[in-house]
């Protein structure tokens, strides 16, 4: 990539100088600083009563000979404190506090005194496998394991600014480097689980050394490649799975589950696990980025239309069936049996963020924001210290209790889980947060999402400070205010032309721009509004979005939902309770000409709900107790009232719906 090109991509700004200043989003920033990171602690060493055990310190203390015992839990445990330091490092950025820092660096010389002499790092084949390393790619996650611990150190370098947790991930990155690529006497495989590709990228980023990035592409581009590594593999170890040890398996491996199932730039549509597809688009999309690859480009585009126009949730989440965790096919989206993970949402927003820097274009905005709004943030309790695994668009406890196929699907928010990759992934990605608002290149700052915040940065050979306040998601203010401008030299003026680009959602019916209080009208180009000019201290670019609540329907192929109607107030879908509304919910109907109101909510001051008039079906007199009759169900007319999905299990357990079915 040529300096040029590299000066017109934007990238997102430095986390240090991005404060975010937002009632809404600054309350989970703070709930992750105060309160997850210290809960999560405690969980990775097995302090939490009545949680699912973690093991993973434990697993870290015997692998580095500090107390005895056997491995336990996944072969990926150790990602779960890698994901935490990851966090750990995020936060520290923006709020340095010594004592975090020194309980962080007790941890990381506890994973530096598991390291291998040849840097080799993975307590389940340090401890329970010592000679089978790099033998089952396809099962056990070793180069994932990997990617996770260079994503910590990484995050942990721009934190702190210290190297010790670097120079652990460099080793054992430069020990993978020499095992895997093209050359004669290495290996050319990949993991079954993608996630090295993406954290070596941020690798080269730290560093700038160009092993790195090519490690990553040829990681990628080697996947899906005839003769098939990962089969392969599997004949060689006998045809068995790690998953059951001993059991030979007549049939080989679904490498689509795999994304592996041809190369990746000739796939077109998602398949297989939902986090392993995305982290992969995400990589893929990052080479892009780099290399100035056209080709890998297109690829993303198809990859990103299939995801998000026919295999999406409305809530902007991903994956359709527990079986796998996975994709299934176009335009199946049941709604009592999906999975959407949260960490599968997480992914698609890293997607997201690498499809922005390509290509500033609303879409992307709009599903990164959609994704975050209401999955990621559905994922955590109001506490911070219970969590959703999965991400239902409808919940019947009881089912859930006595249906096995609905076991996967929680009414509740649970402490921790076995496997708890979610839990860490929200606390890195909110404690992240300031990646994710504004893109800049070196004469215009894209804001991607409204959130109140104060940023940094050079725009035009000038040292820009400015302010966003906003008043999303309940209003539909917000506004970009410069309040200062450093020229380059004493000799150049304080003013500076460069552009502001402000995201205007598609969920904005009317949008109104105003400069100064007075109006204007920007260039509209692929969702997002430009404005360019010489700019001054005290220079406002405001935007008006249209907050009038919505009700969405889908695609005619969408069978679950056909007859059905969802509801959306600016960014946050909403979802019904049996709290508010009785059971069944599924009795339930809203008139096809029922007023929508937003209105405040008694549970939470700065909560707005929506109400509307609706209908209730009831079993006909007469007939009470029989399971079938030719009576029509009797329609009595009931208030409904519809609360943020994002929200939805913070109060009484019970039944939860977004689609209720539309009456005339």
């Amino acid at each position: 990539m040529t300096n040029q090109l590299a000066a017109r991509i934007p990238h997102p700004l430095d986390l240090r100088s991005v404060r975010i200043q937002d009632s809404y989003w600054g309350s989970y920033v703070d709930l992750i600083r105060d309160t997850v990171i210290p809960y999560q602690w405690e969980a990775l060493n097995d302090r939490v009563p009545d949680a699912e055990p973690s093991h993973a310190i434990k697993n870290f203390r015997i692998a580095a000979g500090l107390e005895e015992g056997e491995f336990a839990g996944y072969f990926f445990q150790d990602t779960d404190l890698y994901k935490w330091l990851e966090a750990v490092g995020y936060s520290l950025a923006t709020h340095p506090d010594p004592d975090l820092e020194k309980v962080a660096d007790e941890a990381i010389e506890l994973i530096a005194a598991a390291q291998r002499e040849d840097g080799y790092v993975n307590t389940y084949f340090t401890v329970a496998k010592p000679g089978q390393r790099w033998t089952n790619l396809l099962d056990c996650h070793e180069l994932y394991s990997a990617g996770h611990l260079i994503e910590g150190a990484v995050a942990y370098y721009y934190g702190t600014g210290k190297t010790r947790f670097l120079d652990v991930a460099r080793r054992f990155a430069d020990h993978i480097d020499e095992l895997f690529g093209p050359n004669p006497g290495q290996l050319r495989g990949y993991d079954g689980h993608q996630e090295l590709e993406l954290a070596l990228v941020k690798l080269y980023e730290a560093t700038n050394e160009p092993r790195y990035l090519e490690l990553a592409s040829f990681q990628i581009e080697e996947r899906g490649r005839e003769p098939n590594y990962l089969v392969a593999e599997w004949e060689k170890r006998g045809r068995t799975s790690a998953w059951a040890p001993g059991v030979v398996q007549k049939s080989p491996p679904h490498m689509a589950y795999h994304q592996a199932h041809k190369p990746v730039r000739e796939q077109d549509a998602a398949t297989g696990h939902a986090v392993r597809a995305v982290y992969m688009y995400t990589a893929m999309a990052d080479l892009a980025l780099h290399k100035g690859d056209d080709s890998l480009l297109a690829a993303c585009k198809r990859l990103w239309s299939n995801v998000t126009n026919k295999q999406m949730y409305v809530n902007g989440s991903i994956g359709s069936t527990h079986h796998g965790e996975a994709f299934t096919f176009d335009y199946d989206l049941p709604n009592d049996t999906n999975y959407s993970e949260t960490c599968a949402s997480i992914g698609l927003i890293f997607f997201a963020r690498r499809m922005l820097q390509l290509e500033p274009k609303g879409e992307y905005g709009d599903v990164l924001e959609r994704a975050l709004y209401n999955t990621v943030t559905a994922g955590i309790a109001g506490d911070g210290k219970h969590y959703f695994y999965v991400n239902p668009m409808e919940v019947w406890p009881t089912a859930s209790a006595g249906n096995p196929g609905k076991h996967h699907v929680k009414a509740v928010r649970q402490k921790w889980y076995g496997c708890a990759c979610c839990p860490p992934n929200v606390a890195r990605l909110l404690s992240s947060l300031g990646h994710y608002i504004y893109t800049a290149n070196e004469d215009t700052l894209y804001a991607h999402l409204y959130i109140g915040s104060e940023a940094k940065l050079p725009l035009n050979g000038r040292q820009v400070t400015l302010s966003q306040k906003s008043s999303l998601p309940w209003g539909g203010e917000a506004s970009l205010t410069i309040e200062a401008i450093e020229p380059a030299s004493e000799q150049a003026s304080s003013s500076g032309t460069f552009t502001l680009a402000l995201r205007v959602p598609s969920w904005s019916r009317s949008t109104r721009f105003a400069l100064n209080g007075q109006p204007v009208q920007p260039v509209i180009n692929d969702g997002y509004a430009y404005l360019t000019r010489q700019w001054q201290a005290g220079d406002s670019f405001s935007i008006e979005l249209d907050m009038t609540p919505q009700r969405l329907y889908s695609h005619s192929e969408l069978r679950a939902n056909a007859g059905r109607v969802a509801l959306q107030r600016g960014p946050l879908v909403y979802a019904f309770e049996e709290t508010d509304n009785g059971a069944p919910l599924a009795a339930l109907s809203l008139s096809r000409g029922s007023e929508i109101r937003a209105v405040p909510s008694e549970w939470r001051s700065d909560v707005v709900l929506l109400e509307m008039e609706g209908i209730r079906l009831s079993e006909p007199s007469g007939q009470s107790g029989a399971l079938y009759g030719v009576a029509p169900p009797e329609e009595t007319k009931q208030k409904l009232v519809a609360v943020p999905y994002t929200l939805w299990g913070n109060r009484k357990p019970g039944e939860m719906t977004v689609w209720i079915r539309e009456s005339r």
